[in-house]
């Protein structure tokens, strides 16, 4: 099958948003605004069949993405099968597509888990309430910032989101975006996200002012009807607990009520392995390698 790939375009968000709400399972790569963050580094595009939108990466090198749509009954007689000279085969390929895969394609593929790509995912009311003994530290750090400090929690508005973006960039002095690759590239995710604010369907996010200025922001959706996915979450070093504050405080505020929170995956860092554990996810969303 011949596909047309185009750069991820803001006037096809809600066709993509529907095609993606007919996933079996939505993990947190393939929402839209995670798209549109990382387009250009990762140099993203998409192409449009019937019933599927393909997602393909070419930085730093060609990679191919699992399809978005309804996987259940899609004609899997077509589909793209990347040769080992136009890429790695699939990546970030959701468990229940590598099931259905296997199925039809039987020998023919060979699927490898990929621990590093596999989102968290927690139990949003355990998150706001800090329960028991597992999460002490957690609640401890919480209260001791709420005590140190006189601040506010705000929604990021059309207004606050000015805040967020001078928060990031003093974080990313700090932090000296400019000589690690990693921030840097993240930086340049926040920057698109912050920057399309009003256009993009669904985005929510949150700060806390200290003195009027933001101590720390989160930037999430509504991934399904039943799970928040956090998409960037950065604190002030100058507020021991803001973290802890930041994370509890947006889930209390405008999260209350959905089940499960999505805190996207570690990427095979040590110590953002750590900390994502350290909160107790109660499951995850398997990914894996898929070659044909």
């Amino acid at each position: 099958m011949q596909l047309e790939f185009s750069s991820i375009d803001l006037s096809k968000q809600h066709a993509y948003l529907e095609a993606l709400s007919q996933s079996p399972q939505v993990t947190s790569d393939y929402s839209f605004i995670n798209l549109w963050g990382w387009m250009t580094v990762y140099g993203l595009e998409w192409a449009w069949s019937e019933n599927l939108v393909w997602i393909r990466q070419n930085l730093p090198r060609p990679m191919n993405w699992a399809p978005v749509g309804d996987w259940k009954h899609a004609d899997w007689t077509r589909i793209v099968k990347p040769s080992p000279e136009s890429g790695a085969g699939f990546v970030r390929v959701p468990e229940p597509l590598v099931e259905i895969w296997k199925n039809f394609f039987g020998q023919s593929m060979t699927a490898t888990e990929d621990r590093d790509q596999w989102d968290y995912v927690y139990d949003s009311k355990e998150l706001i309430e800090l329960p028991g003994n597992r999460f002490h530290k957690k609640k401890n750090h919480l209260n001791q910032f709420k005590k140190a400090y006189a601040c506010q929690y705000a929604p990021i508005t059309h207004n606050i989101v000015e805040q967020a973006k001078a928060m990031q960039n003093d974080w990313c002095t700090w932090r000296e975006c400019s000589s690690d690759i990693e921030l840097a590239h993240e930086n340049e995710a926040i920057a698109r996200v912050l920057a399309a604010w009003d256009d993009l369907s669904g985005v929510m996010g949150g700060c806390i002012l200290v003195d009027g200025r933001a101590a720390a922001y989160t930037v999430g959706e509504r991934l399904t009807p039943d799970m928040m996915v956090i998409h960037f979450e950065k604190g002030s070093a100058e507020y021991k607990g803001v973290y802890q504050a930041i994370n509890q405080m947006f889930l209390e505020h405008q999260a209350a009520g959905i089940p499960w929170v999505n805190r996207e995956q570690d990427i095979g860092d040590e110590g953002l392995r750590q900390a994502k554990l350290s909160y107790h996810p109660v499951r995850f969303l398997k990914k894996f390698r898929v070659v044909f």
